[in-house]
């Protein structure tokens, strides 16, 4: 999988090197002026960044932390997610989703998802809230897989598009669970709520949520770092503990916590980076556009994704499904245009994860998404002849191999475009 654009004819997934040599000045004077305050933990930079991410996703309050996963951890433990407690979520995420709940102590139930959106399907959560669960003497739900309580639920909002909040949000108030965002993938994503009538941003429906900044993510540093965002302000001054050594004030530790700051440079390059992520994602809704008008004539042997009318997408992945992947992959590979897979196993059959005893078949939608699930290249600065090239190859294959005649059709178009 390519990140950069060589100067080759090559055709990146990603492209890490533009963004970064166009905000160059702008991103070293953060390091500069950190070495003259020797500000590098805490400080301004940090503070000032969480303001700034709090109020672009809607929040009263944001606490940077060291990673996506710290985040999520962070947030469900601040939540009230105690040791032995279940969290349901779906198995087709990476693995920190479940690795968060893991270290918080808590034990990972899946549910499937919806075929079209690939996040977490609301009639499935009710499903396995009615069926899969009784409910004790105190009126709360217990999991007869594991006898255990049931107490949050994190709805995945993958690829950049949010889940269905308002009836995940509805079932959890009658369920008395904790609803906690993964949002880690969905940096300024929005969502049409009937319930408040109002377009609302990821990471402000639930109790709190998580965002990664992995290099590769919408907005991402130039390393590791999180943030943790929420309405509530006792979880985020918990959270500023917990990712301190549980330190209230320096040396007095309300509670064991963990090593799970973000450093000063980082903040500041990413508080460099949020004025642009606006414009960055409607660049990447314009290339998810053009690329759904460029491939609509590739047949039923393509699904593009689906956007919701009560969702605004990010994209920050373009994934399409064919039977056909592996040998897609390959003729794109040919023609040096890189692809990714996310995710290729569902959690609930990964090795780590062997002894809770699932079996294929268990999650059926997310295990046929997994073989066919392949990611295009999609950064904001994809150009409309790179994306006609990626179009021209899948069509090309399409009618090659999948004998889809209106693909080569659009194909000989497109290259006919290309030409004059």
């Amino acid at each position: 999988m390519s990140v950069a654009n060589n100067g080759s004819n090559s055709i990146p997934f990603l492209d890490l090197i533009t963004p970064h040599a166009e905000l160059e000045r702008e991103l070293t004077e953060v390091f500069r002026q950190a070495l003259h305050t020797a500000g590098f933990i805490g400080g301004p930079m940090v503070e000032d960044f969480e303001k700034a991410f709090a109020s672009f996703c809607s929040t009263s309050n944001s606490v940077a932390v060291s990673s996506g996963t710290d985040a999520l951890r962070f947030a469900l433990t601040a939540s009230g997610v105690k040791p032995g407690d279940v969290v349901v979520t779906v198995p087709n995420t990476f693995i920190a989703t479940t690795e968060a709940i893991s270290q918080a102590g808590a034990l990972p139930e899946f549910v499937d998802i919806d075929e079209r959106t690939y996040n977490l399907d609301p009639a499935k959560l009710a499903q396995y809230l009615e069926n899969q669960c009784t409910v004790n003497d105190d009126g709360r739900l217990v999991s007869r897989r594991s006898n255990r309580l049931v107490t949050a639920v994190i709805p995945v909002h993958l690829y950049g598009q949010m889940a269905d909040m308002d009836p995940i949000l509805d079932l959890a108030e009658r369920y008395r669970l904790i609803v906690i965002e993964d949002a880690c993938q969905a940096h300024g994503a929005e969502y049409f709520s009937q319930k408040q009538n109002r377009w609302m941003k990821a990471g402000s429906m639930g109790r709190a949520a998580a965002f990664s900044f992995y290099p590769g993510k919408n907005l991402g540093a130039c390393g590791e770092a999180g943030a943790m965002t929420t309405n509530d302000a006792a979880i985020a001054e918990k959270v500023k503990m917990l990712r301190d050594h549980g330190q209230a004030k320096k040396y007095y530790h309300d509670m064991e916590g963990y090593n799970g700051r973000l450093d000063a440079i980082q903040a500041g390059l990413l508080g460099v980076k949020l004025p642009h992520l606006a414009k960055w994602n409607a660049q990447r809704r314009e290339r998810a556009a053009e690329y759904n008008r460029l491939l609509q004539s590739a047949g039923d042997a393509f699904v593009l994704p689906h956007e919701p009318s009560w969702s605004r997408a990010v994209y920050h992945l373009y994934v399409v499904r064919t039977a056909a992947r592996e040998a897609l992959m390959d003729h794109l590979k040919t023609a040096a245009i890189g692809t990714g897979i996310h995710y290729p196993i569902p959690l609930h059959l990964q090795k780590a994860y062997a002894e809770r005893h699932y079996q294929i078949g268990d999650f059926p939608v997310a295990e046929k998404a997994a073989t066919e699930i392949v990611s295009l290249p999609m950064f904001p600065q994809l150009t409309a002849e790179q994306q006609k090239t990626v179009a021209l190859e899948i069509l090309n294959f399409a009618a090659r191999v999948l004998n889809k005649n209106a693909g080569g059709e659009k194909a000989l178009s497109l290259a006919a475009d290309r030409t004059a």
